[in-house]
């Protein structure tokens, strides 16, 4: 399978297990690519071999399309990643803490330690939350924010100062201050009845000048390269104004400096003026302006605050005002006749009822055809709604925000609500456009494996089972939704999502193969060679060499330099107690200064980190004597 003379190709990647996602062609070993596109498929061994042409070796590994996460937050995310402390993908509490701990140590006065969502408690070994008793010993001075999905926030004494939340200060409408018996606030937030004292809390939190958000920005990329994610669609958030917070990803793509390819909602930011938001929208940008790697998609995931039924299933389904409908028709009759492509945050079945209801009559007036549309989340959507989504033309973007709350969903609905939540089978079996994606970063992991794993074995991270076989995909299933699936909801179907003659070469090659690994070995998968528009920008393992040189980390007290994005890769501790060797060091002209003492600490560290290995012998079971 070719389409350009053979001594054309760029790059020839040789020697792999390919899964194109091509139903003509669902195999291969070997492809071409030139000027960023796929050239061939299965024939490389034709083209010549000039000094210009890169030839890779895959050494027999799974090679897969790029994947698209079609709802993350990135824009606003990649603003302050370098300043937060990742606890996705820890395995426990005790290592949590301790890496709270050691990151107090080395932030600056003024500063805080902050912990934005992305975890679960049923993640940790010990399957419960921090106490803030935990994190007050952690840290007496230094202000710490523990954000817990959507759900609560943990604040240390000192955060509570720099916050300014006293026994006097007013209960928020938008959520709630917990006081103890003196009437002092504990530390505790509830986002009930939803999560605006959890976005205020985060807002009075010191920001990165513009240069290091740029860094920041960089490396969250780096970081979604790192786990195989190549395109994205960003759904806005709350205090993401446009353009002001839009400007550090435009400079990266004019400075050609995406990695990933990026397009962008636009979130409403003025409850009760919504309609003129968007109007003033419509005058800066246009759905489809800018390029491959950034480019406007249309309205959403907020259209109206109206229609916001806030996710907690820890607390009760919100019952939403009476203003909907008409706040709704307003915009979205805007929307309609202006042929942006919309989006909108729905959660429960009884909301996405009144929302289509809306849809339908926006509809009678102004067909919705030719307009791209797609509802998000729909946990609890029903079979009729499905078939009025179906009927309308409209799409479903998923997530596995259940993965990471599916224990509340289950204490408070039950174990027959849960088995479809949401009901992707049905949607796949009427045939509606659905994309998957995590809605990171806050209420999930940006890690995308998580999510494939929760759609192929129907399981929280924690391990709880959710689903029958009924609501479980296949492998190629979910990733497929997770590839071709998503380019839907960009409008570049015939762009991405599938290795074939033509579209972009975006792929990854990945450290186990994902068709074979056992099930719960899909959540440890990630790639070690990201290819983007046929340019390397992540390489590991035996393809490192191939990739960027490293980046600088700004500020230089960056968590991430320490321990990394999911997982904390960077941790060394924690890497020596799971049994990962450390590093050998290499002497340098540094040693004689230094005396060697980065290899004093770094072999500390791995005592240290041994400790629970060998509890019995030393009478200690836990890592309590690091605090």
């Amino acid at each position: 399978m070719t389409q350009t003379t053979k001594k054309d190709a760029d790059l020839i990647l040789h020697n792999g297990k390919i899964t194109t996602l091509d139903p003509k062609y669902p195999e291969a070993t070997n492809l071409a690519i030139k000027d960023g596109r796929i050239v061939g498929v299965d024939d490389a061994e034709s083209y010549s071999r000039g000094p210009a042409t890169r030839v890779v070796d895959l050494n027999g590994r799974r090679l897969v399309p790029g994947l698209n996460d079609s709802h993350i937050h990135i824009i606003r995310g990649g603003l302050s990643y370098n300043l937060e402390l990742r606890w996705d993908g820890v395995p426990s509490l005790a290592d949590a803490l301790r890496m709270l701990k050691e990151q107090v140590q080395r932030t600056p006065p003024g500063q805080w330690v902050r912990v934005i969502g992305g975890w679960s408690e049923f993640q940790f070994a010990e399957r419960r939350m921090p106490t803030l008793d935990e994190i007050n010993a952690v840290s007496p001075e230094t202000p710490v924010f523990v954000l817990h999905l959507y759900c609560r926030g943990l604040l240390n004494k000192a955060a509570l100062r720099a916050c300014g939340y006293t026994r006097d200060t007013p209960q928020p409408v938008a959520g709630e201050i917990q006081h103890d018996g003196s009437g002092n606030p504990t530390g505790l937030l509830f986002a009930r009845p939803n999560a605006g004292i959890l976005y205020a809390t985060v807002g009075k939190q010191p920001k990165l000048p513009p240069e290091h958000q740029m860094n920041s920005s960089r490396h969250f990329m780096r970081e979604l390269n790192r786990l195989g994610l190549t395109s994205l669609v960003d759904a806005g958030g709350g205090s993401q104004i446009y353009p002001d917070d839009y400007v550090i990803m435009e400079e990266l793509n004019r400075r050609g400096e995406m990695t990933v390819r990026m397009a962008y909602n636009i979130f409403t930011q003025k409850p009760k003026e919504e309609k003129a938001d968007f109007i003033r929208c419509m005058k800066l940008t246009a759905p489809g302006k800018g390029d491959d790697f950034y480019r406007c998609n249309g309205a959403g995931e907020m259209l109206v605050y109206s229609a916001a039924d806030f996710e907690d299933f820890m607390e009760t389904r919100p019952n939403l005002p009476p203003a909907l409908e008409t706040d709704l028709k307003d915009v979205v009759s805007l929307l309609a006749s202006n042929k942006w492509p919309f989006r909108i945050h729905s959660t429960y079945d009884e909301s996405i009822s009144r929302i289509l209801d809306v849809y339908e009559a926006v509809n009678r007036e102004t067909p919705l055809a030719g307009t791209r549309w797609f509802l998000d989340h729909c946990e609890t959507i029903s079979d009729r709604n499905l078939e009025r989504v179906k009927g309308l033309g409209g799409g479903i973007a998923i997530q596995d925000r259940i993965a990471f709350q599916g224990e509340y969903f289950l204490q408070r609905y039950g174990n027959k609500a849960a088995e479809r939540t949401p009901p992707v089978r049905k949607m796949l079996e009427l045939g509606i456009p659905v994309g998957a994606g995590s809605d990171a970063t806050r209420v999930a992991s940006y890690n995308p494996w998580l999510s494939l794993y929760w759609l192929v074995s129907g399981k929280t991270i924690g391990g709880t089972p959710l689903y029958t076989e009924a609501n479980r995909l296949s492998r190629e299933e979910a990733l497929t939704l997770y590839t071709k699936g998503s380019s839907w909801f960009s409008g570049e179907s015939d762009k991405k999502g599938a290795i074939v003659i033509g579209q972009l070469a975006d792929l990854i090659a990945l450290t186990d193969d994902y068709l074979h690994v056992p099930e719960e070995k899909i959540k440890d998968i990630e790639s070690v060679l990201t290819v983007v528009g046929g340019k390397v920008v992540y390489g590991a393992e035996e393809f490192q060499e191939l990739g960027p040189p490293a980046l600088p980390v700004l500020p230089e007290w960056s968590p991430i330099k320490v321990f990394g994005g999911y997982g904390a890769p960077l941790d060394i501790r924690k890497a020596v107690r799971a049994g990962v060797p450390v590093p050998q060091h290499q002497h340098s002209a540094e040693c004689h200064s230094h005396g060697c003492l980065h290899v004093a600490d770094q072999l500390l560290a791995g005592i240290k980190a041994a400790v629970p290995r060998y509890s019995d012998f030393w009478g200690l079971g836990c890592d309590c004597f690091a605090f």
